[in-house]
């Protein structure tokens, strides 16, 4: 490599940064906070099955036996009323999934305290991406396979706002029967045969 392409190169990688770091700077101004540091899982709990869990390149790979992975770390004291939640989310085919909001920490088992965001295009499980799992489900998947989505959970009161894309997918507000309090969030590991990533994990509290 010539002395001009290796400087084109470094200046290439440099303007890189320079534009990662712009945007992760314009992402605290608007309040939001990275829970995932794309390199461990400081701040992060898993459940019952710990290799489900992986990282490569700055992902969350989600593929192994059933587990879930909370986040445990000091940001609200992992304690969570109203906020907006987001992260960037691609499924492969047959592939189930699932964000978990105002939920605890459980050693075994589907999660009992909160509400599951469904994360699934092609999985046989009829409820879709953005179902509020059980509750108000969804029977189209708003995205495709193989192909990053942002899917965007917003809690205020007693609303339950689900996004996708930044389109509205779902809405629903709890009556007498709301598990809504507060809590943590997980990701949700369903079954050997799902592959699902997870990249860009934020949050952004909001007032009580």
């Amino acid at each position: 490599m010539s002395a001009r392409s290796q400087k084109a190169l470094v200046l290439f990688a440099l303007a890189a940064f320079i534009c990662l770091m712009a945007i992760d700077s314009s992402a605290q101004k608007k309040g939001w906070i990275k829970l995932f540091d794309g390199k461990t899982f400081d701040g992060w709990k898993v459940s019952e099955n710990p290799g489900t869990f992986t990282i490569k390149d700055g992902m969350i790979v989600v593929h192994g036996n059933r587990a879930h992975l909370f986040y445990d770390g000091p940001v609200n004291n992992h304690n969570f009323k109203n906020f907006e939640f987001k992260a960037k989310v691609m499924t492969t085919p047959g592939s189930n999934s699932g964000m978990f909001i105002h939920t605890q920490y459980q050693e075994t088992g589907w999660p009992s305290k909160g509400y599951e965001i469904q994360v699934n295009a092609t999985h046989t499980d009829w409820r879709k991406t953005s179902s509020i799992y059980a509750v108000q489900d969804i029977k189209e998947a708003p995205h495709k396979d193989n192909e990053w989505f942002t899917q965007h959970i917003i809690v205020q009161g007693n609303k339950i706002t689900v996004k996708v894309n930044d389109k509205v997918i779902n809405e629903y507000t709890v009556g007498a029967d709301s598990r809504l309090s507060s809590g943590t969030f997980a990701l949700q590991g369903h079954d050997p045969e799902s592959l699902v990533y997870y990249k860009d994990v934020m949050v952004k509290p909001l007032a009580d």
